[in-house]
């Protein structure tokens, strides 16, 4: 039997595996957690933005079950301690935590976000990311294309700062698009951080670049510009990536 807190759905049947979550809390931020250090860098993010109130779980992906069944307790009792280290690594034993099977880490995490009414999915940035700067690996890629829910990618490195807080809060995003600025502006009154400028590459960290859509985009998905693309290319700091027409209201 699982721990509670722990979602350990069937495969392939996600409506039976609701059922199973003993100790179901609803949390509006996820962070994809798999005991690497560039993870730790998604903890340390989430931990920053649940300052603002909103609450946090973990959740670990296994992509299938081992047919032998002393196989599969070690296999599931693997991703049980990675989820126990990162909620260590928070100071919250308490912190839910999810372990969900799915062939792709994207689609199981947007169905735990759809499942859980999570706001926003954070992840660490590709193993192979410059300190300071935020690039999305391969599941994180998938949901800034078209997913339904927030994308937040934590800055290489930030696991390194205990002390760190969002302190300063850029936007990039169209013309015509407030999703975004309305979702930093929430942020910003939540966390006490100033809205500021997003700089010129030579300019300094900026703790947080929230993203917008194209406003033609539909409803509730991400669609990211090539422009504003190349902005995030060229900027140091964490990235939370806002769907269309859907501000975050922290």
């Amino acid at each position: 039997m699982p721990d509670a807190g722990i979602l350990v759905p069937m495969a392939n049947a996600w409506p039976q595996a609701l059922a199973q979550d003993i100790g179901h809390v609803s949390s509006d931020l996820i962070v994809s957690y798999d005991g690497t250090s560039n993870d730790d860098d998604a903890l340390a993010l989430g931990k920053m933005l649940a300052r603002s109130g909103a609450s946090l779980s973990l959740a670990y992906i296994r992509h299938s079950r081992e047919f032998d069944p002393r196989r599969e307790e070690l296999a599931q009792h693997d991703a049980e301690r990675r989820l126990e280290q990162g909620a260590a690594w928070l100071g919250d034993p308490t912190a839910p935590r999810h372990v969900v099977f799915s062939g792709s880490t994207g689609e199981g995490l947007e169905q735990l976000a759809e499942a859980e009414h999570a706001s926003m999915i954070v992840f660490g940035s590709d193993y192979r990311t410059p300190p300071g700067r935020a690039e999305p690996g391969t599941s994180a890629q998938r949901l800034l294309e078209g997913g339904p829910v927030a994308i937040a990618v934590a800055a290489a490195g930030l696991r390194t700062d205990a002390g760190a807080v969002i302190a300063s809060i850029a936007v990039a995003a169209p013309d015509g698009d407030r999703a975004a600025a309305q979702s930093a502006e929430a942020l910003a009154a939540k966390l006490g951080a100033q809205i500021v400028e997003l700089d010129a590459p030579s300019g300094p960290t900026i703790d947080l670049i929230v993203v917008g859509s194209q406003p033609s985009a539909s409803a509730r998905r991400i669609t990211l510009s090539g422009a504003t693309r190349t902005a995030l290319n060229a900027a140091r700091g964490s990235v939370l990536v806002i769907p269309s027409n859907s501000p975050i209201r922290f």
